[in-house]
């Protein structure tokens, strides 16, 4: 599985892509393309858990007033099943390795690791 998770919208996204070779890794934009229980559950897998995958920055968890509720692995899910903003972003899944979000390191550690496959 070659993936990259993104949502067209975000400006932080548009410019980690300008910095990257996608050209071989399947693009999926997570607002026009609602991602299934099964491709979360694969991330999961990847990840560890899916609180690796949930976005706590989002305008609706902070709308929901959900940083109050004591969340388990399956809200988490739901959650991200749910509604696109709920998935951390972005996501590069190349086979078994996973990078989630848009921290400096993060990003990086993608940049590089995508350089050393070519």
């Amino acid at each position: 599985m070659k993936a990259f998770y993104y949502l067209k919208s975000c400006s932080t996204c548009i410019k980690i892509m300008s910095t990257i070779d996608l050209k071989s890794i399947h693009q999926i934009d997570i607002k026009s393309t609602k991602i299934s229980e099964n491709e979360v559950d694969k991330l999961k897998n990847i990840s560890g858990s899916y609180e690796s995958l949930f976005n706590k920055r989002s305008q609706l968890y902070k709308k929901r007033n959900l940083k109050s509720k004591n969340l388990n692995e399956l809200d988490f899910k739901n959650l991200i099943i749910e509604h696109y903003t709920f998935l951390k972003r972005p996501i590069l899944v190349y086979e078994k390795k996973i990078f989630i979000g848009s921290e400096k390191k993060n990003i990086l550690d993608l940049q590089n690791f995508l350089n050393e496959q070519i």
